[in-house]
């Protein structure tokens, strides 16, 4: 017979057995969460996958030298951009970057704040980054505008491209689960639109963006740069319509994702702007990371991550 101590392991021991299949399971739920970027270094780091996770808000939120609102599809450059940047100016230490959707960014500017979960920031920032028509519309905010690189569309779908995506044309399908970028935030949206008309005319706008929204079969994503590519890695999606530069990401971190590339004559060209605000709290430290900006440190990170940069 087994005594007391054998009998509470044997008990412990076949509770753990039972529950380890539901907690791999529950790991595998986010094994492709965000944040995908190189943590700051800290006394803690305290991240909670599909809780406490916040992948668009980086660095320093207390008193930066520098706050820069980069276009979302830009986050993967942060990393090598910020790094680098440090190393040609050690003085700037304190970094804080946002890289929420353009549209989200616009209105915050605007109205000076913004509310993610129970955080409220309020920092104006020395540096706003968007598609050209962006900044133009917003073109009294900025004493000083520079184009610093270009990006195409092309579509993400899962490794093996199961639903057989090879045109635009077959988003229009009944059974394609699309991930769609909403045009009412998100700058790509009308991009991608536009190359839907171009591909098969208003009948392939309504039925990918009024038809199939209402089925449920395209889901209009809120910030598209995380959606998207994580509704192709679980399974959610069959196609992604996205910035080539955020395929080039996702492969260079090991997720299962491929691109199909779409006609330059379907296609649309995006021309990114950095701008420098008007009531830039840090104008040195602006006209420091524009600079750099420009520089070829600068253009070879973003010819990295698929972006061009002639």
């Amino acid at each position: 017979m087994l005594n007391h101590n054998s009998m509470r392991k044997f008990v412990l021991s076949s509770l753990l057995l039972a529950l380890l299949p539901n907690l791999q399971l529950r790991a595998q739920e986010h094994r492709f969460d965000p944040p995908w970027n190189n943590p700051p270094k800290s006394a803690l780091n305290f991240t909670v996958p599909g809780i406490d996770n916040v992948p668009d808000l980086y660095g320093d939120i207390e008193n930066p030298q520098l706050t820069i609102f980069f276009a979302g599809n830009q986050f993967m450059v942060v990393d090598d951009l910020l790094t680098a940047f440090k190393k040609e100016y050690p003085k700037y230490e304190r970094i804080f970057v946002e890289t929420l959707p353009p549209g989200i960014l616009a209105k915050q500017i605007k109205g000076g704040s913004v509310t993610i979960g129970n955080l409220r920031i309020t920092h104006k920032p020395d540096i706003y980054t968007a598609s050209k028509r962006a900044i133009q519309e917003m073109a009294d905010y900025f004493s000083h505008t520079q184009i610093y690189c270009y990006n195409n569309i092309c579509l993400m779908v899962p490794r093996g491209n199961p639903a057989n995506i090879q045109t635009l044309n077959d988003l229009g399908k009944p059974n394609v689960r699309i991930s769609m970028p909403n045009p009412l935030w998100e700058g790509i949206g009308e991009q991608i639109k536009a190359s839907y008309k171009k591909a098969g005319g208003e009948q392939l706008v309504k039925k990918i963006m009024e038809d199939k929204v209402q089925d449920g079969r395209t889901y209009l994503t809120k910030i598209h740069h995380r959606e998207s590519p994580m509704r192709i890695l679980y399974n959610q999606a069959d196609v992604a319509p996205v910035w080539t530069s955020e395929v080039v990401y996702q492969k260079l971190i090991g997720h299962p994702v491929e691109g199909i590339t779409i006609p330059d004559a379907q296609n649309t060209t995006a021309t990114y702007v950095a701008a420098k605000l008007k009531n830039a709290p840090h104008k040195q430290a602006a006209d420091d990371f524009l600079k750099f900006m420009a520089s070829s440190v600068a253009k070879q990170i973003y010819k990295k991550y698929g972006f061009t940069i002639d």
